[in-house]
């Protein structure tokens, strides 16, 4: 891959709401800008909406947010560490680190979420790794 421009508003969104661990919506980056070292989507929350908490064997995530209020949940199983986070506020979590978040806020979130490698690392309950 060389290079890539991608207009947001031209990725078809995919619906997700009525599985457990994800937001209402995504968009998939990886494949409309070519990429291959890493996977790129933009997650759509509404109030109540959550990534469970949950860690990777193998990958490493980044989570920017773009708008909306987020409770964060990271760290230990055992005893996480929990914040509130909003625009602005970016996170990371390793591979087989716990992490997760909530949105709070009261009209519609956006995430940026990258993951690298691209590896298909499923979400894995952290005490299990």
């Amino acid at each position: 891959m060389e290079y890539e421009v991608v207009d947001l508003d031209a990725v078809e969104e995919i619906e997700m709401a009525g599985i457990d661990q994800f937001p209402a919506g995504h968009k998939q980056l990886t494949a409309a800008l070519g990429l291959d070292e890493s996977h790129v989507n933009v997650w759509r929350y509404e109030p109540g909406d959550e990534t469970a908490f949950h860690a990777h064997r193998e990958q490493e995530e980044v989570f920017y947010v773009l708008d909306g209020e987020f409770e964060v949940t990271l760290g230990d199983p055992e005893d996480p560490e929990t914040r509130t986070i909003g625009p602005g506020t970016a996170y990371a979590a390793g591979p087989e680190v716990g992490h997760g978040h909530e949105y709070v806020g009261d009209d519609e979130g956006l995430v940026l979420a990258i993951g690298a490698p691209p590896v298909d690392d499923t979400f894995r309950d952290p005490e299990t790794l």
